[in-house]
């Protein structure tokens, strides 16, 4: 059986190996075994490739991959809620999804609906529910008020313009370069700024001087400055995204004389601390809003897991329209 795996840290693409690994066998009692199907390249790929992610570096030598979907392939004893052919998230299964085939307990997995197309669900485990947690848990919001976050191209932020339009939310976005403002139109955002200069003041132009209670920061460094002059007094400004390397920098006056709260959002805390129950509830509610397009996910290229170094070459590229996808078995 094939996975990918790094033997020590660098860039993604030079460092990345796809070597033979032990079948994990049949499932034992309370397991079963996925067929990986298909696995989105997030940019925390490339931090874990290059053991830029905090204390959170994994131990080498490491598998390579986060979330994915996966078709169950058999079922142990004792499990009665799931069928061989049901598609399921592998994130309950935790890191190293970019392999053919996943042995794991199948407490907390449920069945995913039939109806979305398979490379959809391989991206509903994080972003969505990235978007969606902070659209909900920092802020009361009302329809009409304004959301502001930067890499305004990016999944969560795809993500966070389609959820918060279907909440009568507005978004204002920001972006590095000219040429991705209408692209982020087309996908639903209702305001557009290019990063330089004067962004607060040009961020509330933008918004006709309209109050904006929350931020999303995926980037850190002198983004969360930006974003924290940005928002209103008493708003709040969450971090979800460490892109410029982990540190970020705060006017001390936007805490002191206005109130401006500064909060973390991961994905992977959410996981440790919220009841499988919440978290299913919340995965089915995301998998039909897939059903419905009010979640679509621009894909720019999918790879045969044999082909990984080209995709995160791939991935690395600026400028992209959508998101690289590995593909491990037939994801028909």
């Amino acid at each position: 059986m094939k996975a990918v795996q790094y033997f020590h840290f660098g860039l993604a693409a030079d460092v990345a190996e796809v070597v033979e690994v032990a079948d994990p066998g049949a499932p034992g009692p309370g397991e079963l075994i996925i067929d990986v199907l298909a696995s989105p390249v997030h940019p925390s790929e490339f931090l874990n490739f290059e053991g830029r992610f905090g204390s959170y570096a994994p131990p080498l030598p490491a598998f390579a991959g986060g979330e994915a979907v996966g078709r169950v392939a058999a079922l142990g004893e004792g499990v009665s809620h799931l069928a061989v052919g049901d598609r399921v998230l592998t994130q309950y299964a935790g890191r190293g999804s970019w392999r053919e085939r996943i042995k794991t307990s199948a407490q907390g997995m449920f069945r995913l609906p039939d109806d979305v197309d398979p490379l959809q669900l391989a991206m509903l485990a994080v972003n969505p529910a990235t978007a969606w947690n902070m659209l909900d848990k920092f802020v009361a919001l009302q329809p009409g008020d304004w959301v502001l976050q930067n890499a305004g191209n990016s999944s969560v932020a795809y993500n966070v313009i389609q959820l918060a339009r279907r909440l009568g939310v507005h978004t204002v976005n920001i972006v590095r370069r000219e040429d991705q403002v209408a692209a982020i139109i087309a996908r639903g955002a209702d305001a557009v700024v290019v990063d330089g200069p004067d962004l607060p003041a040009r961020i509330s132009t933008a918004v006709d001087g309209s109050p904006i209670s929350l931020a999303f920061d995926a980037v850190a460094g002198s983004s969360t400055r930006d974003l924290a002059n940005a928002v209103s007094p008493g708003g709040t400004v969450v971090i979800y995204g460490i892109l410029s390397g982990g540190k970020s920098d705060l006017d001390a006056t936007d805490i002191l004389f206005r109130d401006v709260s500064l909060r973390g959002f991961w994905l992977t805390v959410w996981f440790k601390m919220t009841a499988s129950d919440e978290k299913q509830k919340l995965y089915e509610k995301l998998a039909k809003l897939m059903i419905d397009g009010t979640i679509d996910i621009p894909i720019e290229a999918t790879y045969p897991m044999s082909r990984v170094k080209e995709a995160l070459a791939h991935a690395a590229r600026p400028g992209r329209s959508g998101k690289i996808l590995l593909t491990m078995n037939d994801t028909a």
